[in-house]
């Protein structure tokens, strides 16, 4: 998911060269964070993803159609003022994990951690840019790398499913509280696609906005704006 800002500093006016630019830097955003969910499930020993042939760059074995093409293309051309995708999650077998009472939590971590490295990394670039001479042109793709990845990572670490900040909290909790929390997350599995639906539109409408300025805030304060 990444916000559009229309106001926000260092950020572009939307010609068609931006919104091309902002949708490629965003399907890799969300295939960086699931090749970081793999890599973490092989470091803590299940090679599920590795073995699927997950663990790579390479765009085609991680796009949903749905998720990675159709909605993030209807919402940048709509003029949405913030739009959501995903990738094929990273298959991963929790039972081989050899932290069984952490290894949870580590692999959801993993992507949205990722996410706030590049959105660290690209927005110092921003902030000292200028002073080493980077073009504007170059602190316009580095902002905009860096605002896609701050939005990424920090949605995603909403404690809620199916969201990777929920199974974070669920692997961190007591088991009798963690126990509870699967078998809410069961009950919206059942519910499918839809319930995805429902979430992502109440959160547009209703939660979008703090969240949103909480973003752009954290945003400034990175690049020194």
């Amino acid at each position: 998911m990444v916000p559009y800002p229309k106001k926000a500093a260092t950020m572009p006016t939307l010609d068609s060269l931006t919104t091309i630019l902002s949708f490629i830097i965003l399907i890799f955003s969300i295939i960086l964070h699931e090749i970081a969910h793999g890599y973490a499930a092989d470091a803590l020993g299940d090679p599920t993803a590795r073995l699927s042939g997950r663990l790579t760059l390479n765009p085609l074995p991680h796009i949903d159609f749905v998720g990675s093409i159709l909605v993030p293309a209807l919402l940048l051309t709509s003029n949405a003022p913030i739009f959501f995708g995903w990738a094929k999650p990273v298959p991963y077998n929790p039972y081989n994990l050899k932290n069984q009472r952490w290894g949870e939590a580590l692999v959801a971590g993993a992507g949205s951690l990722t996410n706030l490295g590049i959105a660290v990394l690209f927005g110092l670039l921003v902030r000292f840019g200028p002073s080493v001479g980077l073009s504007e042109s170059m602190l316009t793709i580095a902002a905009i790398i860096s605002l896609t990845n701050l939005f990424l990572g920090l949605f995603n670490l909403i404690p809620f499913p199916p969201l990777d900040g929920f199974t974070v909290l669920r692997g961190i909790l007591p088991w009798q509280s963690a126990a509870g929390l699967e078998r809410f997350a069961a009950r919206v599995q059942t519910m499918g696609l839809g319930f995805l639906i429902l979430f992502l539109f109440i959160f547009s409408y209703v939660f979008s906005g703090p969240f949103y300025e909480f973003v752009i805030y954290t945003f400034k304060r990175l690049i020194g704006a």
